[in-house]
């Protein structure tokens, strides 16, 4: 059998499967939102959770052959008025890459389908976010042992790619719980020991996020600064999330309607008093990272989202298939 016929047998399944999980009719509607980050080049041992160009292509081909994919503002409304076709699913950046512009938005177009990022503004133009600035510098960082005892964090070995990447992983975490100048010590710290190198520009110009609104990319809000929201005051929390909305909007001319909490986690990186703010600030819907499709019932304001993982067609469909069946 040749690839082209086990491709098309295999999505006629899903959509057969699809079809029973989540079917069309009153209360029934599911949606499966996918949450990516960053469009690679090349495939970099160092961000094994991003997909490069290739993989990312074959999995927007699989969407596009086997699922009916959505602008998640029209699936929310549909989902809210018993609307949702079988097999529904949006597609959504975090934080602001300028891959999503670059390298994403292409492929996007080729098979006729559109996403939502949501974006930090206080990184657009050439500021790149303290994860990527930790993760480039610990990657170049001279072979050996790095030493962060004065700032309380150990010894960590950085001699092989493996290590580099599990360094990086670790410091990371570490930082995003910490607080806001306790992170930029740490960058600053981690960029004092590479010398003068300057990472390439990351992040969306302003030009590019109003160059993807008027391309059909939903744009929405992410905050400025993607704080741990709960480790903010009332008054700061409040700033980032009302705040990112409006410069947004100043920059695309149109109403931001959608909001990614940062991180995520319910209970942990944001809560009932986020939820509120996001309201008030007049988003219609926020979203978290939470596994598991979007039923009728949800709050439209704690809506989960899942990152895909999987290394072939037939598992990345079949996971599709789970999420929405949970």
């Amino acid at each position: 059998m040749t690839t082209s016929f086990i491709d098309s047998l295999t999505s006629r399944m899903v959509r057969v499967i699809g079809n029973r999980i989540a079917p069309h009719g009153k209360g029934q509607g599911r949606l499966c939102i996918l949450n990516y980050h960053r469009i690679l080049e090349h495939a970099d041992p160092m961000l094994d959770e991003d997909p490069d160009v290739d993989m990312f292509r074959w999995q927007m081909q699989a969407l596009a052959s086997s699922f009916n994919v959505m602008p998640l503002y029209d699936a929310m409304l549909a989902l809210k008025n018993d609307r949702m076709p079988p097999r529904a699913v949006a597609i959504t950046f975090d934080d602001g890459y300028r891959s999503t512009h670059d390298l994403a938005l292409p492929i996007l177009k080729e098979f006729g389908l559109t996403a939502t990022v949501f974006v930090t503004t206080g990184y657009m133009d050439g500021n790149n976010m303290w994860n990527d600035r930790i993760l480039e510098a610990v990657r170049r960082l001279p072979e050996g042992t790095l030493d962060l005892h004065d700032l309380g964090l150990g010894l960590h070995p950085v001699s092989t790619v493996a290590e580099r990447k599990q360094t990086a992983d670790k410091l990371i975490d570490i930082a995003k719980y910490l607080a806001t100048e306790k992170r930029l010590e740490l960058s600053l710290k981690l960029e004092s020991l590479i010398g003068n190198h300057r990472s390439e520009d990351l992040m969306l110009t302003r030009q590019m996020v109003h160059t993807l609104a008027e391309q059909g990319i939903e744009v929405g809000g992410h905050t400025i600064t993607h704080p741990i929201l709960t480790r903010l005051d009332d008054q700061r929390a409040r700033d980032e999330i009302a705040g990112c909305k409006e410069q947004l909007e100043a920059i695309i001319g149109k109403p931001v309607r959608l909001f990614a909490y940062p991180n995520g986690k319910v209970g942990m990186d944001f809560d009932e008093r986020h939820v509120q703010m996001a309201k008030a600030a007049g988003y219609s819907a926020a979203f978290t990272t939470a596994m598991g499709s979007v039923k009728p019932q949800m709050d439209m304001h704690q809506i989960p989202r899942s990152r895909p993982w999987d290394n072939t067609p037939l598992f990345f469909k079949l996971r599709l298939l789970r999420w929405l069946a949970i």
